[in-house]
């Protein structure tokens, strides 16, 4: 079972410290796949901005401030399901105690090391602090590095994804027909996120009155600084549900990576 304490003091994954944000508590490769997917076969606008060299991380990584707007509940839920079909599962290994914590800290570690690239010397830092990041897992690093890089490529597409989202939905924003003449456009910004996010978890679902429920009962947790109600925020979240359900028809983890 995981550790209530860590739990309930969010702490950083690797360092141990209270109050860090691992939204990779299920942050993994298929998922994060199909955010790259999403903005490859955008084209247009959000692929000429990933095309045009916005580079590895796309200069939206602004720190945990990125971090802080996906929803770990939405991702950890996924995960929880998902993670015995990854091919690096071992069923002497649960999700809770073992391959939970690794998730956590490869995307962690993709926000604290934005600049960095996966690479041998990469690896090697990551393996030399796993012992003391992984609490009370199982897993041998041998074993965790597999889950640790899912999560990283997860988190590396998801900021290229959520810059392009950005630029895209604010060249057009005055002309929003849901627009609330009062808010602005960072009041916006999370629920435009959410939607890419949500249909890359959601992707066998259609955008109908249940789950426009359940996405209202997450969106507290992501709204961060949004002045937005759902009421006023499910028009923009729909609408950015709508462009990734168009631009990748169909199953988005086809290919489980």
């Amino acid at each position: 079972m995981a550790n209530p304490e860590s739990r309930a003091f969010n702490r950083d994954p690797i360092t141990g410290a209270k109050g860090s944000h691992p939204v990779g508590v299920g942050l993994g490769g298929a998922g994060g796949a199909a955010l790259g997917a999403f903005v490859g076969a955008l084209g247009g606008p959000i692929g000429m901005l990933i095309g045009g060299g916005i580079g590895a991380v796309a200069g939206a990584v602004a720190g945990k401030g990125v971090a802080e707007r996906i929803d770990p509940t939405m991702e950890e839920e996924y995960w929880r399901t998902h993670y015995v079909a990854r091919p690096y599962y071992d069923a002497r290994y649960d999700y809770d105690a073992d391959y939970g914590p690794a998730y956590a800290y490869g995307t962690d570690a993709r926000v604290r090391y934005r600049d960095r690239h996966w690479d041998d010397d990469l690896r090697a830092e990551l393996r030399h602090h796993w012992e003391k990041a992984k609490g009370k897992s199982r897993l041998a690093w041998e074993q965790a590095e597999d889950a640790v890089h899912d999560a990283w490529d997860r988190s590396d597409r998801t900021y290229r994804a959520y810059d392009a989202t950005d630029r895209y939905y604010e060249s057009a924003f005055d002309r929003a027909p849901y627009r609330d003449a009062a808010a602005t456009f960072d009041d916006y910004r999370p629920a435009y996120r959410y939607g890419v996010q949500a249909r890359t978890h959601y992707g066998d679902r259609d955008w109908d009155e249940a789950l426009e429920r359940d996405l209202g009962h997450g969106w507290e947790r992501v709204k961060g600084d949004s002045r937005l109600g759902w009421e006023n925020a499910k028009a923009a979240t729909r609408d950015a549900w709508h462009t990734a359900e168009r631009a990748i028809p169909g199953d988005f983890d086809r290919d489980g990576r």
